[in-house]
């Protein structure tokens, strides 16, 4: 190898670097607030930060609902038209990747941009 080809693998390994050094210092500060994303027949409905307590209802076309609430930085769904009722029984979800699943109702809440858990799984 010549010198100018050293060079040439010397600055794009560096460049390299910088640019993940870049991603990876972004995503480590970003400012996005966790939120409830919920889902109605695999359909986007809404978005609603943890931060803020509300309550709602989903309701469907055929009388189907559930209450969904947010309270204190979780979500939780607090009633539901469902005979079986997992969805109420189910503990509140603030953690990225959790979720709330009402399968009679096809419903679905997924959190987003919270905080990340150190464990694989929980039992309840």
């Amino acid at each position: 190898m010549k010198k100018n080809d050293v060079i040439l693998v010397v600055a794009l390994a560096l460049l390299s670097l910088a640019v993940f050094g870049g991603i990876k210092l972004y995503s480590g500060f970003s400012t996005r607030e966790p939120e409830a994303v919920i889902y109605l027949d695999g359909e986007e409905k809404g978005r609603y930060s943890l931060s803020h307590n509300i309550t709602l209802e989903i309701r469907q076309d055929h009388g189907a609902y559930n209450i969904f609430e947010i309270k204190n930085g979780k979500a939780k769904i607090t009633e539901a038209s469902c005979p079986d009722k997992v969805c109420v029984n189910h503990r509140p979800v603030s953690g990225q990747g959790e979720s709330l699943v009402c399968l009679p109702n096809r419903v679905v809440v997924e959190i987003e941009n919270g905080e990340k858990l150190d464990i694989d799984a929980e039992t309840n």
